[in-house]
């Protein structure tokens, strides 16, 4: 939320200066994201009058005559939209000659036969807004022509505060000066508004009724909807520009100004927090409006933007007088055929207007609608719309319910003061509010939940200040929260905001009472698992990604991924609409971001979300050569490099590691057929690992040196058993086997450990051959076998197993090689 300093100050005078208020945002909760400078239009920019204003024949321009004070009368060309029309009076910001704004100098110049005195600029030109859709225009009076925009519209600075979803009651300027005066013990000086009106204006008013069902599932009960409405009618609105202070407020924090009656309800709701919505009274048929739930499945509403919504029987409408009376539920619910336009619906409820009813450029009677609408009505309304308003923003975290009177009086204020408006002598409030219960605690309690010694007298004084009435004696503290804080319903919300006043940095060190209960004994070991291999990760060079779990069809479909079976109701952006179904794809993402040739080693660990359901992976993902030519320059990248690697986490994390080969149906679709393997970690398959496909590498830019693995976690655990260490000698044996090229190494290692028995202490390849002495198609894979005993191993021992295993291979059909 943005608000200028200058507006902040005006309702607490004794504000501290701007550079003193982050440490005191940051205290109330409320940190300050950042302070931004908005400068004043620069020297040389003045306000002018326009006396006339002439289409120029031949030409998308506009004459503008003005009076320039002490310069007299001037003229100039304009192409901005807005000019054309301008009524007499209406003041504009000029850019006199000779001033420079960046590095453009204006000056005298002659268009299309017309001197051009300078230029009328837009508030982006001047730099003290966004909005470029025409030139800066303010009320005939605003100031003497000729008066410097700078004495008009000074420098400011605009605070961007964070506010937290359950502090609704500071989504305003009021709001927001209101918890700071009550920190600060500082006098809070609030708008002056009027007093509602006692009679009924009017406009009539008629709200739906409680507890409705729907007919297709008569057990299930539609929210209230909306339980107060307040409206008032204003007739003779001269709508023009917004008064100058306003649009410099509505400009800061934010928002476009556009026109007197817009502007005022966006000012009004950046001062109360309670958005107010403006009909032109023609529109208003009957001088009726009705509440209602979507009088059809599947009605379409256009808003003011020209947009169309397709509502239903959940969605809360605003209706003029002419929709008819508020149907039965059989008949408000009727299907039809084909979706209808609805004619006569001046809004969806809290969330836009329609194109029905809007304020145009001849409304002179407006209705005004300030309203409490259901929280969760409007949210779920709104993100099934996909419309997110400054409205709903409000509505949804929860206005203040008895608030809507009063701004509806502060908008027909503002409207009679800068619009010449007369509003009627009443005003229309129907409905009947829910409003904040009592509640009760003692000083004990709050203590002890705190950890804070607090007086009881210094939590009523805490209380008082933020507008709650409090009673009760001795140690008991009743408190009737106002009705700006929708979110203090129980005992602990009372804790929390004397936590907040009194300071959470006075609360003392203590340390924690540690209990151990049977139920938490091992409940940390996942965590400390993952830890230990991020460590073990990060140690071998291995940098963290953390990605979207969101995903696309197109991203799944180019790195041949499972498609996604999640959906998103809301995505937010069309390339996130899924969940994903595995992680190397965002791996692939991440890599893509290294320039071409850098060594590249990333790991995540996340969920995926196949149809197989919810589990959580380890993805790795390696690119380039390990090292450089400068160090350890024999160890470049490849296939061998990213499997030692792995073994290197493995015998990190005492887990055995073993790598068997992939074929046909068992590759998976993101590797290269002949570059895949399936990982077994202590003797459990969990994944894979390979080269990436080289038709994925070529989709996502990548060179063909990457290389992937994807695993199942947990990881498996290890069967831990201890022995002790044999004090004997090893006896070495090498064997040379021949078998067909197509023949993994483990095959021939589970064959050799299968039929040596428990005097095996390992099988370690040294050598493979391929040549005419082995003949085509084979290769001789020489292996060194370690046997160890009790004591030394004698010939005797070892080689009768040695007889055992040349005949178990020559079984399969293999050679052994002599030569």
């Amino acid at each position: 939320m943005k608000l200028p300093y200058s507006w902040l100050k005006e309702l607490i005078p004794q504000l501290p200066p701007v550079q003193e208020l982050e440490p005191i945002f940051a205290h109330l909760g409320l940190p300050l994201e950042g302070v931004d400078d908005a400068p004043a239009p620069t020297a040389g920019v003045i306000l002018a009058s326009v006396k006339a204003a002439e289409p120029m024949e031949g030409t998308q321009l506009t004459k503008l005559t003005l009076d320039t004070g002490a310069n007299g009368e001037k003229t100039v060309a304009s192409g901005a939209p807005n000019a054309v029309g301008l009524p007499a009076g209406t003041m504009v910001a000029l850019v006199t000659p000779g001033t420079k704004l960046g590095d453009l100098e204006y000056g005298v110049r002659q268009m299309q036969g017309v001197e051009s005195w300078g230029m009328c600029a837009s508030a982006k030109e001047l730099g003290i807004g966004e909005s470029s859709a025409g030139i800066l225009t303010f009320p005939a009076g605003t100031a003497a022509a000729g008066t410097p925009m700078q004495q008009l519209w000074p420098a400011d600075s605009v605070l961007d505060i964070e506010v937290t979803p359950n502090r609704a009651d500071v989504l305003s300027a009021l709001g927001l000066c209101r918890d700071l005066a009550a920190y600060l013990q500082l006098e809070l000086r609030e708008p002056q508004i009027p007093a509602a009106p006692a009679q009924q204006g009017e406009i009539r008013v008629t709200l739906p009724p409680k507890g409705r069902t729907l007919e297709r599932d008569p057990s299930k009960k539609l929210r209230f909807g909306c339980d107060h409405f307040a409206a008032r009618a204003v007739s003779g609105v001269q709508n023009g520009p917004a008064p100058l202070w306003m649009q410099r407020r509505v400009t800061h924090a934010g928002m476009r100004p556009i026109d007197l009656i817009v502007d005022t309800s966006n000012y009004v709701m950046l001062e109360l927090g309670q958005p107010t919505a403006l009909y032109d009274r023609r529109d208003v048929a009957n001088d009726q409006i009705q509440v209602n739930f979507g009088l059809r499945e599947g009605e379409l509403v256009k808003d003011l933007l020209g947009n169309t919504h397709q509502v239903g029987p959940e969605d809360l409408l605003i209706l003029d007088g002419e929709a008819g009376d508020i149907p039965t539920v059989s008949d408000a619910f009727a299907k039809v055929g084909q979706p209808k336009e609805g004619k006569n619906v001046l809004g969806i409820a809290g969330i836009v207007g329609g194109d029905h009813g809007h304020v145009r450029a001849d409304t002179h009677s407006v209705v005004i609608e300030a309203a409490h609408f259901d929280p969760v009505l409007l949210r779920r309304t709104a993100t099934r719309l996909g419309l997110k308003t400054d409205a709903v923003y409000r509505f949804e975290r929860g206005v203040d319910p008895l608030l809507a009177p009063k701004a509806a009086v502060r908008v027909a204020e503002l409207l009679r003061e800068y619009g010449g408006g007369t509003p009627e002598a009443g005003q229309t409030l129907v409905g009947t509010p829910e409003l904040p219960q009592e509640i009760t605690a003692t000083g004990d309690q709050i203590r002890a939940l705190l950890g804070m010694e607090i007086p009881t007298a210094e939590m009523r004084d805490i209380l008082t200040r933020l507008g709650c009435k409090v009673s009760g004696e001795g140690d008991t503290l009743t408190a009737l929260p106002p009705s700006w804080r929708v979110d203090m319903n129980i005992w602990p919300d009372l804790a929390e905001e004397v936590a907040r006043l009194h300071g959470y940095a006075e609360l003392p060190e203590t340390l924690p009472n540690l209990r151990v209960h049977d139920s938490n004994i091992g409940a940390s070991a996942p965590s400390e698992a993952r830890a230990e291999l991020r460590r073990t990760l990060s140690g071998l060079g291995f940098q963290e990604v953390v990605t979207y779990t969101f995903t696309s069809d197109e991203e799944a479909g180019k790195a041949r991924a499972e498609m996604p079976t999640v959906r998103l109701k809301n995505p937010m952006t069309t390339d996130r609409t899924g969940m994903r179904t595995a992680l190397y794809p965002s791996l692939l993402k991440a890599a893509q971001t290294h320039p071409k040739g850098e060594r590249v080693l990333l790991f995540e660990i996340g969920r995926i979300f196949p149809v197989a359901g919810e589990s959580e992976r380890l993805g790795l993902l390696m690119r380039g050569d390990l090292a450089g030519a400068t160090y350890q320059a024999g160890v470049k990248g490849g296939f061998s490099v990213f499997k030692g690697l792995v073994e290197s986490v493995a015998a990190a994390l005492g887990a055995s590691f073993e790598l068997t080969q992939a074929r046909g149906e068992d590759v998976p679709p993101a590797l290269h057929p002949g570059i895949a393997g399936n990982v077994v970690w202590n003797g459990q398959k969990i994944g894979w690992l390979g080269a990436l496909h080289p038709e994925i590498a070529q989709e996502f830019g990548l060179k063909g040196d990457t290389f992937i693995l994807e695993v199942s976690l947990p990881l498996p655990a290890r069967a831990w058993t201890f022995r002790d260490p044999s004090r004997a000698p090893a006896a070495w044996r090498d064997l040379a086997i021949i078998a067909p090229v197509g023949v993994s190494y483990g095959e021939i290692a589970a064959l050799l450990q299968k039929e040596a028995g428990e005097l095996l202490e390992s099988v370690e390849p040294f050598d493979i051959y391929t040549g005419e002495q082995v003949g085509a198609g084979n290769r001789s894979v020489a292996v060194r076998l370690v046997f160890r005993g009790a004591k030394t191993l004698t010939d005797e021992e070892v080689d009768p197993i040695m007889d055992k295993l040349i005949g178990a291979v020559k079984a399969q059909g293999w050679a052994i090689r002599e030569k």
